[in-house]
């Protein structure tokens, strides 16, 4: 579970196309974009896990990223020479603590 205020908590993207992974080491912006309850839209730096050809990046949160409960979102933003692209929306919740 994801509560307000975690720091350390990991997002990771797998870019896929029907073939396959996509190569994302070329893309000159990586980024994961959070939408908050309130529809205020975080958006921060992801990096690689690996050499980017499978695909992968992620972003692990710091202090501020989860400050509201409820209903968020993310996606994946790329940009490469050739254009930009977004992944799907995947919900998560984000629970209140004691």
């Amino acid at each position: 579970s994801v509560y307000v205020d975690d720091i350390g908590t990991v997002f990771e993207a797998t870019i896929v196309e029907e073939t396959g992974p996509v190569n994302i080491a070329a893309a000159t912006t990586r980024q994961l974009w959070f939408r908050r309850p309130d529809g205020h839209v975080l958006k921060k730096t992801a990096s690689l896990t690996s050499t980017g050809i499978d695909g992968r990046m992620q972003y692990t949160t710091v202090s501020g990223d989860l400050t509201h409960a409820g209903d968020w979102s993310w996606e994946s933003y790329l940009v490469f020479s050739t254009g930009t692209w977004h992944s799907d929306i995947h919900p998560f919740p984000v629970a209140r603590h004691l």
